[in-house]
């Protein structure tokens, strides 16, 4: 369908075929009658049947004033048609008619004079029940004022998508007069806008009849077509009375308002449930670099396209910062660089595990020098320069499309570990204050497991050290002895520290053989480790006897911190072939025989060293030739998930496989039985006795 088959303004083009009619005079039922100069009755339309009563057939040549008025009103209706015929005049009015029916009506009138071709004159009166015109004036008033004030955006366009009008609320939501609107295209007039889904969805109206209701839209207008504007949009066809399709309806909200909050508070959701998401997955390990690479993952895509996680180089060492104290360059070694897509952005990042050195003017540096966010929310060629380390980062940068920066600096306990550095490439959003908030309180929950890290790293260090240190010798191969030995520290650094071994010469070619375990981990556990291994080095010299050198031990252990361990110490005279043991709260030891199977030595437990008072036995068990005693701490056999006597059971069957060989035999033991997760120190001890040569 064409414009002129909708709305009378599109008046059909000269030579065309004439339009269907509308259906507004229908409506008002107009009757049309003509009277000739003596006021008899000579045309009667059929709409003055319905609207008088009277059938062409009653009325024609008869008086209409007779017909048609009441007897008080017939002086007036003849001076009135008088006064037509006469001057020429029209005159319109209401009058009161008489209805066939017997009734008074009142109608509405226009009357005018007509002349023929002979010069005889005749009145023609087109006529409507005031009552209907009255209603129709109302609804049209109605609403050509609801549609002028409304604050809803309204307009009509026709069949060919065309405006045919716009109110003044359509015309501020789109900033564009009505001018620019009147006889356009939908897709010109809103050339600003997504007009392919417009026009579908108006041509699914048209032809469905289907109103389309609430479509949600978002774009521009024509002043600004980048800006954040959104509107709910209906769809209506407009149909006459006789169902004939005139055209379309719209009507537009500005929705705005609503539009940007819910984006904000579902951007708020977002942040929240990435917080949350940070809490869990930030800082699962001990681990300084793992720490950094679960920060940067989470981060990205959500908040930025890549992320890159920078310490500080002192930090790691437990040293201050100079760039803190007197500003200068900063050297920063590179944890993690996490991109949400294959980007020549990552090229400008330092590699992991690389040391990079910032000039002072670097915004990284004046992150961490300042302690508080950068944030460049539109970086140009100036920025770039800033942001890399040097041109070749900037041109990889420009080269990527860099649109916006944010760093933040990771700060734990009120001290600056380094930073955190946010990039969008792809993303249009540049960085604001919003995202610089969710960054530093992401980068504060990192900072926290990231210092945990490192000063779990640098005690493990320490308490390694001191270990070490105090282990530093290989015990010596003793007469009639093959000695084989493996100590490995636990995982974790608050567990390091407080096993030990030792095998110490003793008069007449005698051997001190010493396994024991403070209870307690970490430094403080290395230290009294330390004390007691040098206490017990110092007694073997005596050549007590093992329960007088635990008795002497168990006082000394009093007065250390942590105060107890487990000890056995065990003595072997090879020209006697017997070996004394006493234990002081520790595992019994494994004697494995040629050709038999192993044992756990029965032995009296005794108490703990440093509980003080508990008086010590020792036992003496035969050695013979090829024997192997094994002496080992719990961190062998021990694990948080197995008891303790299945455990044991499992030392026995791995003693019991073929072959001697001491070295071999403390690697299949400690491949077999080490907790993967390393809890507990372990240190083992084998002896096998040799026969002693004459």
């Amino acid at each position: 369908m064409g414009a002129t088959d909708a709305f009378p303004e599109g008046a059909a083009p000269v030579g065309a075929a004439p339009g269907r009619p509308g259906g507004l005079l229908d409506v008002l039922g107009v009757a049309a009658v003509m009277l000739d100069a003596e006021g008899r009755i000579t045309l009667w339309s059929p709409q003055a049947e319905q609207l008088f009563g009277w059938t062409a057939q009653e009325a024609l040549g008869r008086s209409a004033a007779q017909l048609l008025v009441g007897p008080d009103d017939i002086d007036l209706v003849l001076q009135l048609f008088s006064q037509v015929m006469s001057s020429g005049e029209s005159w319109a009015g209401v009058f009161p008619i008489q209805h066939k029916d017997g009734s008074t009506r009142l109608v509405e009138f226009r009357n005018m004079r007509l002349l023929d071709e002979r010069g005889r004159t005749y009145a023609l009166g087109i006529a409507t029940d005031q009552a209907v015109l009255r209603r129709v004036e109302r609804d049209l008033a109605l609403s050509v004022r609801l549609v002028a004030q409304s604050p809803i955006g309204l307009a009509v366009l026709d069949t060919a998508l065309r405006f045919v009008m716009v109110n003044p609320a359509l015309e501020r939501i789109n900033d564009l007069p009505a001018d620019q609107h009147i006889g356009r295209h939908v897709r010109e007039a809103l050339s600003f806008l997504d007009t392919d889904v417009i026009v579908a969805r108006m041509h699914e109206v048209l032809e469905t009849g289907r109103p389309l209701l609430d479509q949600f839209t978002v774009g521009g207008t024509a002043a600004d077509p980048h800006a954040d504007q959104a509107w709910s949009v209906s769809y209506y066809r407009l149909e006459d009375a006789h169902g004939r399709v005139l055209g379309l309806a719209t009507s537009v909200v500005d929705i705005t308002e609503q539009h940007r909050a819910a984006t904000e508070a579902a951007r708020a959701r977002r942040r929240l449930a990435l917080i949350a998401d940070a809490s869990a997955t930030v800082g699962t390990t001990l681990d300084v670099d793992q720490t950094a690479h679960e920060l940067a993952d989470v981060i990205v895509p959500e908040v930025a396209d890549m992320a890159a996680v920078d310490v500080l180089d002192a930090i790691l060492d437990g040293r201050r910062p100079s760039v803190l104290s007197r500003g200068g360059p900063a050297r920063f070694r590179a944890l993690a660089v996490s991109t949400a897509y294959d980007t020549g952005a990552v090229r400008a990042a330092d590699p992991t595990g690389q040391i990079a050195s910032y000039e002072a003017d670097r915004l990284i540096t004046r992150c961490v020098t300042e302690a508080r966010p950068v944030i460049v929310a539109h970086v140009d060629d100036d920025d770039l320069r800033r942001i890399a380390a040097g041109p070749q980062g900037a041109a990889f940068l420009k080269q990527a499309g860099l649109r916006s920066y944010l760093a933040v600096p990771l700060i734990a306990r009120g001290e600056v570990l380094g930073a955190l550095s946010l990039y969008r490439v792809r993303n249009p959003e540049p960085f604001d204050e919003d995202d610089a908030v969710l960054a530093v309180e992401l980068a504060a929950r990192a900072a926290v497991c990231i210092d945990n890290a490192r000063s779990y790293q640098s005690e493990r260090r320490t308490a390694l050290t001191l270990q070490r240190h105090l282990m530093n010798h290989r015990p010596p191969q003793p007469t009639a002895m093959q000695i084989a030995y493996r100590y490995q520290p636990a995982q974790a650094a608050s567990e390091v520290g407080g096993d030990w071994f030792d095998a110490i010469p003793v008069a007449g070619d005698k051997t001190a053989l010493v396994v024991g375990d403070v209870m307690g981990s970490g430094i403080n556990a290395a230290a009294t480790m330390g004390q007691l291994r040098t206490t017990i080095r110092a007694l073997a010299d005596l050549d007590l006897d093992p329960a007088e050198v635990l008795r002497h031990l168990d006082h000394i252990a009093g007065g250390l911190d942590p105060a107890f361990a487990t000890c056995l110490y065990a003595v072997y005279d090879p020209h006697r072939s017997l070996c004394r043991i006493a234990v002081a709260g520790h595992l019994p030891p494994v004697l494995v025989r040629p050709g038999q199977p192993p044992e756990l030595l029965d032995l009296p437990t005794g108490a703990p060293l440093g509980v003080g008072g508990v008086p010590f036995e020792q036992t003496t068990v035969p050695l013979r030739d090829g024997d192997h005693l094994v002496l080992y701490t719990d961190g062998l056999i021990e694990t948080r998930d197995k008891a303790i006597d299945t455990r044991l059971d499992t030392l026995l069957t791995l003693l019991a496989e073929p072959g001697s060989d001491p070295e071999a035999l403390c690697d299949r033991l400690l491949s077999a039985l080490r907790d993967e997760q390393g809890h507990d120190d372990v240190a083992l001890l084998i002896a096998r006795v040799n026969a002693l040569e004459e």
